[in-house]
C-alpha cells in the first residue's frame, strides 16, 4: 500500500506541555481520511507539522514520499491547505484572489485565469467574482479558500474544519466537489471536522486522536464496525457525561 502520509513517533511540545505525542499516521494515496478528535486534541497542530508550518519536537513525517524535514519546499508545492483561520486578501475581488494565488504557485497569467474561472463556476461564486472578498459571507470565504487550495492541482489536500460556521447549502456544494475529486482519484484528502454526520458520508479512512495520541485508525468500516461514527467517537474520546441542569432555571414553575 502506497502512503500519502506516514508518521512515526510524531511529537510536539509547547513549553513542556504535550500537544501531540507519538503519532503514527498511515494515510493511503487516494484516501479520504477523516482526522477526528475533541477540541484541544492536537488536530490543528498535526496539520501544521504535516504542512511544514511547525517543526516537530521529535519523530518523523513522510508526505508524498518525501521526508518533510529534508525537503519541505517540494512538499509545499504539491499540497493544498485550507486552514481553520482563513488567510484571504479582503481588498481583492474573489476572481483576483484566485488568479494571484495561482500565479504564486507558478502558473502563468492565462492559465491562472482559466483555472480561476473554472473554480468560480464549480464553487458557485461566478455571480460574486467581482465583489471584494471583505464583502463575502463566511461560507463564501470558505469556498474561495478551497478554490485557492485547489488552483495549482495539488496531490494532497488538507482541510481544517471546512464546514464550520457555514449553512447546509454551502456544505452540500463543498461535499459534492470533494467527493468528485476523490472519486476521480485526483487527490488524497486529509480532513478535520466536528460535523460527524458529514464526515461519515465522505471519508474512506478514519483516525481518532485523544489528548494528542492516536486512539483508533483504519478504514471507516474497520473503525466504525456495527456502530455509527458518532457512537465510536464518543466511546473513544470519553463516555458521554450526565447533563447537569441549572438550578435557578424553572424555580418559579
Amino acid at each position: 500500500m502506497t502512503l500519502a502520509i506516514e508518521t512515526e513517533g510524531l511529537t510536539r511540545l509547547f513549553d513542556g506541555r504535550v500537544a501531540v505525542e507519538g503519532l503514527a499516521l498511515a494515510v493511503p494515496v487516494g484516501a479520504f481520511y477523516g482526522f477526528l478528535g475533541p477540541n484541544g486534541a492536537g488536530k490543528s497542530t498535526t496539520i501544521k507539522m504535516l504542512t511544514g508550518l511547525l517543526s516537530p519536537t521529535s519523530g518523523r513525517a513522510r508526505v508524498l514520499g518525501i521526508e518533510l524535514d529534508r525537503d519541505p519546499l517540494s512538499v509545499k508545492r504539491r499540497i493544498g491547505v485550507v486552514p481553520d483561520g482563513l488567510a484571504l486578501f479582503e481588498r481583492l475581488s474573489g476572481a483576483e484572489q484566485l488568479r494571484i494565488h495561482g500565479q504564486l504557485y507558478g502558473l502563468d497569467r492565462r492559465e491562472a485565469g482559466r483555472r480561476a474561472d473554472e473554480l468560480l463556476a464549480a464553487l458557485e461564486l461566478v455571480d460574486d467574482a467581482g465583489k471584494l472578498v471583505g464583502e463575502y459571507s463566511h461560507g463564501m470565504k470558505k469556498k474561495l479558500a478551497l478554490g485557492c487550495a485547489l488552483i495549482h492541482g495539488p496531490e494532497l489536500l488538507f482541510l481544517d474544519e471546512p464546514f464550520e460556521g457555514i449553512d447546509a447549502v454551502a456544505v452540500n456544494g463543498i461535499r459534492r466537489l470533494l467527493q468528485d475529486l476523490v472519486a476521480r482519484r485526483a487527490m488524497t484528502i486529509f480532513l478535520t471536522s466536528h460535523v460527524l454526520e458529514v464526515v461519515e458520508r465522505l471519508v474512506s479512512h478514519v483516525g481518532i486522536v485523544r489528548d494528542g495520541r492516536l486512539a483508533a485508525q483504519g478504514t471507516l468500516a474497520e473503525v466504525r464496525g456495527a456502530c455509527t461514527l458518532e457512537e465510536v467517537f464518543i466511546r473513544t474520546v470519553g463516555e458521554e457525561r450526565e447533563v447537569r441542569g441549572l438550578s435557578w432555571l424553572g424555580e418559579g414553575a
